[in-house]
């Protein structure tokens, strides 16, 4: 057992997204890693399909919507803008993930990890990446919550469409869906960790493709039928909106393709799956290629054929909004796979903010048994299930709050389009490119330097004119919402 420098033993430590799968050796002993850690065994297809899994998710039904704010024009060039700059950022920050040689140097188990190495002199930017990170992981849970119950709901919704033949306006509550969504997620966050949980990955990975191709086969099927393209090269227009509609709905819609494209709050996690040699951050940096890449011609496709279909009147969520009634069966399958990988990216999501609040409890309290005790249950036919109390309590307390703040507001594309705001300079643009001058000592006013400012400045802008939006948004949403009663 390996101790850690504040004296608690690693077995109290949360194993923060070990994907990976203990190797034995013929003796039956495991094999250690430098850090004497079990020997990680992940690959650039393994750490593609995490990041694929993380990054396709409900932010790709609300493109559509996104590029009916922005046009032909803007719409699928912001999206490129924003894939390339996901892509650069995420480089860098994966250059982080060892302090000093990129072979042999000390490893950043996590994105705060990486944030205390480079900055550790620096307890404010320490703190206030913590927050942020935090504040947007937990966002995220309500995010996911008020996705999976729209899915929910459109299920019996388009049942009920079908069966009265579009006469019953079939208005219902989410709130027993986000209920149902919930106690779904206190069962799964009981298990400690994905080397326990590693099929859900695949799971979600194989749900992400089959509900984002039905999108895109409807969509195409639709533009098809229509016989034209719909849409306009400036998006929609005044008269449809008024002007200040239309600006804060630009904004908003940045904010939507920057949640669509946010993952590198867990990339530092995803890297220390990875194997080596070669050194993790190159298979990082491939793998980061193959799954943006791959993110980016399925964002297009889809958000361009809503687009296209239904014009200024997109949806701001193609498979729920009802610009497809039929056939209903195949918008059920596309639905109940967006909850299925709901399920599985807001375990995904949540794991550092459960191992953080884990591990700084532990080490406040080493000796407590309700802190450190793990009560074995026999489970027939599997090895016993070992039950932590403070994991049940704390992540039990985590998923009701969650829910009911996602029953308090439950704005899909308001709280996507903040989310994305809030999370896209620090985490994805400020933080990588402060600790990659560090790490690579880049000299202060150098062009490189100056390149990289002005990325981070740029960017600030975006987030402050997204998180505006969005802000709008849902004032405007509240206006007409009562808490826990109205029905959609």
């Amino acid at each position: 057992m390996v101790e850690s420098k504040d004296g608690v033993a690693n077995k109290y430590q949360p194993q923060t997204f070990n994907f990976s799968i203990d190797m034995h050796s013929q003796g039956g002993s495991k094999c250690f890693d430098d850090d004497g850690r079990p020997k990680r065994n992940g690959t650039m297809w393994t750490a593609s399909a995490h990041i694929i899994t993380a990054v396709i998710g409900s932010g790709v039904l609300s493109l559509a919507w996104a590029i009916a704010q922005l046009g032909w024009i803007a719409g699928p060039a912001v999206m490129v803008l924003f894939s390339l700059i996901t892509y650069y950022t995420s480089v860098l920050l994966s250059d982080c993930y060892r302090t000093g040689d990129p072979l042999t140097g000390k490893r950043n188990y996590t994105y705060m990890d990486a944030i205390h190495s480079n900055f550790g002199g620096n307890g404010f930017k320490v703190k206030m990446c913590g927050l942020v990170q935090y504040v947007n992981l937990f966002g995220v849970a309500i995010g996911y919550t008020i996705a999976a119950s729209i899915s929910m709901m459109a299920i019996e919704r388009s049942n009920c469409f079908h069966k009265s033949g579009g006469k019953d306006p079939c208005h219902m509550n989410s709130n027993m869906y986000m209920i149902s969504f919930g106690i779904v997620q206190i069962i799964f966050s009981q298990i400690p960790g994905f080397d326990q949980l590693w099929w859900l990955s695949i799971v979600a990975a194989v749900m992400s493709f089959t509900y984002s191709s039905i999108g895109l086969g409807l969509g195409i099927g639709k533009v098809i039928e229509n016989k034209k393209v719909g849409g306009s090269l400036t998006g929609i227009t005044i008269g449809t909106v008024t002007q200040i509609d239309k600006v804060w709905r630009t904004m908003q819609a940045l904010g939507d393709i920057a949640f669509a494209y946010s993952y590198s709050v867990i990339l530092i996690e995803i890297q220390d799956t990875v194997k080596s040699p070669p050194s993790e951050s190159k298979t990082m940096r491939k793998a980061t290629f193959i799954s943006v890449a791959v993110t980016t011609i399925f964002y297009m496709l889809c958000g361009c054929f809503g687009y296209a279909s239904f014009g200024d009147s997109s949806p701001g969520n193609l498979l729920t909004g009802f610009g497809f009634y039929n056939p209903f069966w195949l918008l059920d399958i596309a639905n109940a796979a967006i909850v299925i990988h709901l399920i599985g990216s807001y375990q995904v999501y949540c794991q550092p903010l459960f191992a953080f609040v884990e591990k700084y409890v532990a080490s406040r309290f080493p000796n407590s048994v309700f802190v450190n005790k793990e009560i074995e249950i026999p489970l027939p036919g599997y090895q016993p299930y070992k039950l932590n109390l403070l994991r049940l309590v704390w992540r039990t307390i985590f998923v009701v709050v969650s829910t009911v703040i996602s029953m308090l507001l439950p704005f899909f594309n308001d709280i996507g389009g903040l989310l994305g705001a809030l999370g896209f300079w620090p985490l994805t643009v400020y933080f990588p490119v402060e600790m990659y001058i560090i790490q690579k000592k880049i000299p202060k006013w150098s062009s490189k330097w100056m390149c990289l400012q002005i990325l981070n400045i740029a960017c600030l802008l975006i987030t402050i004119g997204a998180a505006a939006g969005s802000i709008a948004g849902i004032v405007i949403d509240l206006q007409t919402y009562k808490p826990f009663k109205t029905n959609y």
